[in-house]
């Protein structure tokens, strides 16, 4: 069983940056495909960024290209999204999430993830 807890949420004004991270609770971290999603009520879990296992293969939606950065420490266990010119619409729970295979044509699926962290807010002021 794969724990994952979120930490880095909180409020800042538009343009403004964050850096969230993940923590995972297993020995074998380094394995594990990560992925940050978010979402807001009323709207489906959309995907944010994805990291295969020793951090060289990357993927964002098109929405944060360019703005935000998915990165990961393997000696730590942790996974970390930097964001930068942040914008109101980024407004959402923001979850971790992580599976022990990496297909690139999945990444961006909900479903392709095993274990799900319990999120941390995100609220970008205007």
């Amino acid at each position: 069983q794969v724990q994952l807890v979120e930490s880095g949420g909180g409020l800042v004004q538009a343009g403004g940056s964050l850096r969230l991270s993940c923590a995972a609770s297993v020995r074998t971290f380094r394995l594990y495909t990560m992925g940050w999603f978010r979402q807001v009520p009323g709207r489906e879990r959309e995907f944010v960024a994805a990291i295969n296992w020793n951090g060289d293969i990357t993927s964002y939606a098109d929405s944060v290209k360019g703005r935000f950065t998915i990165s990961r420490d393997n000696a730590k266990n942790t996974v970390y999204l930097q964001m930068n010119s942040l914008k109101p619409d980024d407004t959402a729970v923001y979850y971790c999430a992580a599976t022990k295979t990496f297909t690139p044509s999945r990444v961006m699926s909900r479903t392709f993830y095993d274990y799900w962290g319990q999120g941390t807010q995100v609220t970008v002021s205007s």
